[in-house]
């Protein structure tokens, strides 16, 4: 290498190495900003009404008197019905391409369910309201009020107009919605486990279950944990599907999952272009700062969690 090319080379290199760190900081300004202008445009709520808008099930415009809990209460409680749902649903999606399908099925199956994820939310969102939530209504929530009439603890939480809208049926659309998400990034990642790890263990007699779990999870448990998170984060996020079938409702009546609720981006979707400045514009940015701060938990909680398996294998080892 001549000393020209070298001094070329040296000089790229450090051009590299500065855009990759301006990348990085400009990511974490970002960041910052965002967190900055949430907290200065939802000051007057905080001011007003601090640490209680997160006990507070009262939404009234009128009275100026605002509380972020049936919102807060919804967009848990349609994200954790998803996982549930979707979680399960993408490992068994994920083990059957990788480990079980046939070779001719393996690549039209997984195209088709990477497609699911190019479907826009609002299509979801219409499905939902127009076949899906009536089906619910009919065939799910109507003959589960007539089995457990009478029947006090379980009454609770099958009560509701059987209209098919609610926090349960947007936590199946959100499911729906995330599967793909989940069962792609699972699958790519079980694939990159090297064959001689699993043909190892097949070898010894260990069946296809043994193979997934004592070989293949442990592995890749990092990107199986970061493909959970993105479809929480979709979930957590999603706004227009969700607003086709919870029921936009600002009261938290009963703790039926059949109840109309309200999320807190829907109920950004449905108010910010209405609010007026002053304490209602604060408190539906005082709900989109919750939403940040929610997101910000999972996230710490998912990589305190990663930790804890490190360390419980170097404990093992």
């Amino acid at each position: 290498m001549t000393p020209t090319s070298r001094t070329s080379s040296q000089i790229a290199d450090r051009v590299f190495s500065a855009s990759a760190t301006g990348a990085a900081w400009l990511t974490l300004a970002m960041l910052l900003g965002i967190l900055i202008s949430l907290i200065y445009g939802a000051w007057p709520a905080i001011e007003k009404f601090g640490f209680g808008f997160f006990s507070s099930a009262v939404w009234d415009p009128v009275k100026n008197e605002y509380g972020g809990l049936v919102m807060i209460y919804g967009t848990l409680a349609t994200s954790i019905i998803a996982l549930f749902i979707a979680v399960p649903v993408s490992f068994g999606i994920a083990i059957f391409l990788t480990e079980l399908a046939p070779n001719w099925l393996k690549r039209p199956l997984g195209t088709a369910i990477e497609l699911l994820a190019a479907i826009p939310s609002i299509v979801y969102g219409m499905w939902g309201l127009l076949v899906f939530g009536p089906v619910l209504a009919t065939y799910v929530q109507q003959p589960l009020q007539k089995l457990f009439t009478g029947i006090p603890f379980l009454e609770q939480f099958i009560s509701g107009a059987p209209v098919g809208l609610g926090i349960l049926s947007a936590g199946i659309i959100l499911a729906i919605m995330i599967i793909p998400f989940i069962a792609s990034v699972i699958r790519d990642v079980f694939e990159v486990t090297p064959a001689l790890l699993k043909e190892s263990a097949y070898g010894l007699g260990a069946t296809t279950w043994e193979v997934v779990s004592t070989v293949i999870l442990p592995y890749t448990k990092t990107g199986v944990m970061g493909g959970i998170m993105l479809g929480l984060g979709r979930a957590l996020g999603e706004t227009m599907a969700v607003t086709f079938v919870i029921g936009n409702m600002n009261q938290l009546n009963s703790p039926s999952f059949f109840e109309a609720a309200n999320s807190i981006t829907s109920a950004l979707a449905n108010e910010f272009a209405e609010a007026g400045e002053g304490l209602h514009q604060a408190s539906l940015i005082y709900l989109g700062l919750v939403l940040f701060a929610i997101t910000t938990l999972v996230l710490t909680i998912s990589k305190l969690l990663l930790t804890q398996l490190k360390k419980r294998e170097g404990k093992a080892a």
